[in-house]
């Protein structure tokens, strides 16, 4: 006899059987996510959860997106401004100070000119700075634009809102919801993949590849270059073997899958599938994050050096032990197209130490700027030479950029005049460069800024713009691509409609 009659009583509400009949689906889900038993004999790639009737012929297969953290000088880039060149060192006039908002700027700043030389590269006619000179080599791969716009000045809020569409926290980034909408190419590696150089991770941290509100499978997996294994706990400990994982995890998903009959709670099946593809990403990392298996040919390429390990990258302040020559960054872009090579569908990139006030040592333009151009340039071009030559380059776009640009006049909070190591500029959301390649992109500029690149004269791009356009290249309708959350439809591109797609860059 039941000691608790309410336990009969319940078994038999309508609203037992609502809140219970749709857990044989998530127990179907669960079959099909194991497959035979989960074994990772016969892995199942993550699915796309977009409907058809948002989904677009794709361009671009792949994303790798190239972030340089704390944002790089255009002027000393890509920006050739003669014209700032005349008032350098001259007072800044009123009209660029008077009701506008700095991160640092005080009072009257100095103008300042740019740093470097300049020249036209290739058809296209790109202008492109002398510290860029292996870019420059491959100027006509690259649609160059000179006119974006952020609404954000300070580097985590501008960092979130380029990679999240929200200024804010808990948002999912953009590798989620691409992979999130395509699902995954690759049955034994993640859809979305984190690599991180320059010593530091960015100013908005690890919330840059999180999932947000979107199921936790899809957020970004970071892979590690300091040496150690390239993804955290991925390594059995000491005494376990391969079969003795295989029964840890399947007493594991039986728990699991009880769990989720139970609770009908969809995260569970997440963890299931995360268990899964951690066992098979132990057999796949390992081979993919070997660079040692590339020629030396494609090792000289990029600059890239296998087994290297930079002191910067576990430095308190690695900016004062940055190298020119260090090859981390490139070691990074050849793994970025061993990944796409392999499936993935969006590799981030992101590398620190670009936010170059001249406040402090190791954080000028004069002297730091050329360091880590040097690290990237010959890595970038390398990288486009090499998805070229192997035919990924159209299925593949690749972006690069900062979360916003740096001022036509020199940062005065600290220092008041001009000189040698302590030249730098302050944060300048009005305007600034970004260039994409590849992917259904076709070569050539868009935009253009005023005389001294304070503001956008024609052509104006907002970041809703380069998200829109990145969807829209991957195949996917950035207006109709949402999901339903907390009673609004959330999308990448933000809920109103200023993201547009940029056509007159597709190829």
């Amino acid at each position: 006899m039941n000691p608790n009659p309410l336990d009969d009583l319940r078994n038999v509400t309508r609203r037992h059987l609502l809140g219970t009949g749709g857990l044989g689906l998530g127990a179907m889900a669960v079959h099909s996510l194991l497959g035979d038993r989960g074994l990772a004999a016969d892995p199942k790639p993550v699915q796309g959860a977009a409907s058809p009737d948002v989904r677009l012929p794709a361009k671009a297969k792949s994303v790798i997106y190239l972030h340089m953290a704390g944002s790089p000088s255009q002027l000393e880039l890509f920006e050739h401004k003669p014209e700032l060149a005349k008032f350098h060192g001259q007072e800044c006039p009123k009209e660029y100070l008077e009701g506008k908002r700095f991160a640092f700027i005080k009072g009257v700043p100095k103008m300042l000119g740019g740093q470097f030389a300049f020249a036209r590269h290739g058809e296209t006619g790109q202008w492109m700075s002398e510290l860029l000179p292996h870019l420059a080599g491959v100027a006509d791969k690259l649609r160059v634009i000179r006119s974006v716009t952020t609404e954000q000045f300070n580097h985590a809020p501008a960092q979130l809102l380029l990679h999240t569409g929200s200024p804010l926290l808990g948002r999912p980034a953009m590798g989620s919801w691409i992979t999130y909408g395509l699902g995954s190419e690759a049955d034994d590696l993640p859809g979305f993949v984190v690599l991180a150089s320059g010593g530091k991770t960015p100013s908005a941290g690890k919330s840059l590849w999180g999932s947000g509100f979107l199921p936790t499978v899809y957020q970004g997996v970071q892979c590690r270059t300091d040496g150690g294994d390239p993804i955290l706990y991925l390594s059995d400990p000491d005494g376990l073997g391969r079969r003795g994982r295989r029964k840890t995890l399947d007493a594991v998903r039986d728990l699991n899958t009880m769990q989720h009959e139970e609770t009908g709670d969809p995260e569970t099946l997440t963890r299931i599938a995360q268990y899964e593809l951690a066992f098979r990403m132990q057999a796949s990392v390992p081979e993919v994050m070997d660079i040692r298996r590339e020629t030396k040919e494609t090792l000289d390429l990029y600059g890239a050096r296998p087994g290297h390990v930079s002191a910067a990258e576990s430095a308190a302040d690695p900016r004062v032990l940055y190298k020119g020559d260090d090859p981390t960054f490139a070691n990074n872009c050849l793994l970025a197209r061993r990944l796409v090579e392999s499936g993935v569908r969006f590799v981030q990139l992101y590398d620190w130490g670009w936010d170059h006030h001249g406040s402090s040592p190791g954080e000028s333009i004069d002297e730091t700027l050329p360091i880590k151009c040097q690290q990237i340039d010959r890595a970038i071009a390398g990288l486009l030479t090499d998805l070229d030559r192997r035919g990924l380059l159209e299925e593949t776009l690749v972006v690069w950029g900062g979360e916003f640009g740096r001022t036509p006049m020199m940062q005065n909070n600290v220092n008041k005049e001009i000189k040698k190591g302590f030249v730098g500029r302050d944060h300048h959301p009005h305007a600034f460069t970004t260039w994409m390649a590849g992917g259904g992109v076709s070569p050539g500029s868009l935009g253009t800024t005023d005389d001294i690149g304070y503001y956008v004269t024609e052509d104006p791009v907002s970041v809703r713009d380069l998200q829109a356009t990145v969807l829209h290249l991957v195949g996917l309708d950035p207006h109709r691509f949402h999901v339903d959350y907390q009673g609004l439809r959330q999308r990448l591109i933000g809920p109103t409609e200023e993201g547009r797609v940029l056509e007159e860059i597709l190829a």
